[in-house]
């Protein structure tokens, strides 16, 4: 698809179509990859688009594949959505490790469940969430690939001179949020090694949507006249569709010990920058707060580009799509990033 092209993004179901485009490269392996695809945690901000991109990619190589969803699907219009794009779904709470073992056997897993909004004054579910459900899930699913995701927030805070953290870097992670996203990465590390599961540990950091991601944080205040906070400088972003179509591909390098993959843009993005590029777009004074920090969180995904080539939705895209989005009171998941926490406070 060329991207270019596509100027604006004008409603909902016209961005789950764009979020779900399976590269060539995607429908190439699923032609040649054994067995059927199951989705934990489908239900959530990625999910749905990605299992949209699975039965896409399924139904472009022509083979004869099923495509999973498993959630506690607590929103049953998700469910729907995804019956309806030919996905079969399945009721489960993945704390409940019955509930888990009756769960069909699948030969390739994405784990997308976890807890991150709102995890401040909720620890204890966090915990529970980021690494009881996991055991239960590695413990199932001992012989499939897992790919896991997982987050950036699990290396320390670094400065831009860096150019990130690669994979290399040992975790620091700062708060309990942190420290549990490290805890399930440690749980399948544990099963990946004990069982010789092949699994990989996907680590990425803010992939946008249009109706939630950093850049509608950032155009979002802008829009309505508030300050931008200034204590986190630079960011990584990457486009949904992008990290939809990495998640699938890196089924093929699921390994046992568990691999690792960051999985971001290429860019390291100043946050004024981006800020007065909306604020130019909207015509708009753009105000600051907060004491600007010296540290964020920066993933390096040389690597990604290396084994998968690089996005091919491009930032200036995404910055041109995002202020449409909000100038045309596009619809938000009121799911702030927390892109400017420096404090492990989520």
């Amino acid at each position: 698809m060329d991207y270019q092209k596509l100027k604006s993004i004008d409603n909902e179901e016209i961005l789950d179509d764009i979020l779900s485009v399976p590269r060539q490269e995607l429908i190439n392996m699923m032609s040649n990859l054994d067995g059927d695809i199951m989705i934990l945690g489908i239900a959530g901000k990625m999910g749905v688009t990605l299992g949209r991109l699975a039965q896409k990619a399924v139904a472009a190589a022509g083979v004869d594949k099923k495509i999973y969803g498993v959630a506690r699907f607590s929103n049953e219009e998700s469910r729907r959505i995804l019956e309806k794009w030919g996905i079969e779904t399945i009721k489960c709470d993945l704390l409940d490790p019955d509930a888990v073992a009756k769960l069909p056997q699948v030969a390739n897993i994405i784990y997308m469940a976890g807890k991150k909004f709102g995890t401040d004054g909720s620890e204890e579910l966090t915990w529970a969430m980021n690494t009881i459900a996991p055991a239960y899930v590695a413990r199932h699913f001992k012989n499939s690939r897992i790919v896991v995701f997982s987050t950036g927030c699990v290396y320390p805070l670094v400065s831009v001179e860096s150019c990130g953290c690669t994979e290399s870097v040992a975790p620091d992670p700062i708060g309990e949020y942190s420290q549990s996203c490290l805890g399930r990465e440690r749980i399948f590390g544990h099963f990946s090694k004990q069982n010789g599961t092949r699994a990989l540990l996907y680590r990425l950091n803010y992939a946008i949507d249009l109706r939630y991601g950093v850049l509608f944080d950032i155009a979002g205040r802008i829009w309505a006249d508030q300050p931008v906070s200034a204590s986190v400088q630079h960011f990584n972003v990457i486009w949904q569709g992008d990290a939809n179509n990495y998640a699938l591909l890196s089924l093929g390098l699921c390994d046992s010990p568990a691999e690792i993959l960051n999985v971001t843009g290429p860019e390291v993005i100043p946050v004024r920058h981006i800020a007065e590029e909306f604020g130019r777009i909207f015509n708009k004074k753009v105000e600051y707060c907060g004491t600007p920090g010296k540290v964020s969180y920066l993933n390096n995904a040389a690597k990604l580009f290396k084994l998968f080539g690089y996005p091919e939705v491009s930032l200036n895209k995404m910055l041109q799509w995002q202020a449409e989005w909000i100038m045309n009171g596009g619809k938000s998941l009121d799911k702030p990033t927390h892109f400017e926490v420096n404090n492990g406070k989520f």
